[in-house]
């Protein structure tokens, strides 16, 4: 594994959430997966959801990591470097 920001997340375990709490926020009851931030925790849905909150958090905040809030995955996913690990 290449990507720095991937080593410096460490194995921070996500919290398992049940729902895209900005989805929700607009009313929106509909989002495929969930993905958490390893920077700060916020959770949001992933890029095949309609409303993208995971990507959109990134890009608002510039936080590199975002793991999946899945049962049974643990996989990471850098934006900045576009790398998984």
């Amino acid at each position: 594994m290449s990507c720095e920001h991937l080593t410096e997340a460490g194995a921070v375990e996500p919290r398992t959430p049940d729902e895209c709490a900005d989805c929700v926020a607009i009313g929106d009851t509909y989002w495929v997966h969930l993905r958490t931030c390893l920077s700060c925790g916020q959770v949001g849905c992933c890029d095949s959801s309609p409303n993208q909150h995971a990507s959109k958090h990134f890009a608002s905040t510039g936080h590199p990591v975002i793991r999946s809030a899945q049962p049974g995955e643990a996989w990471r996913w850098c934006f900045v470097d576009e790398e998984i690990g």
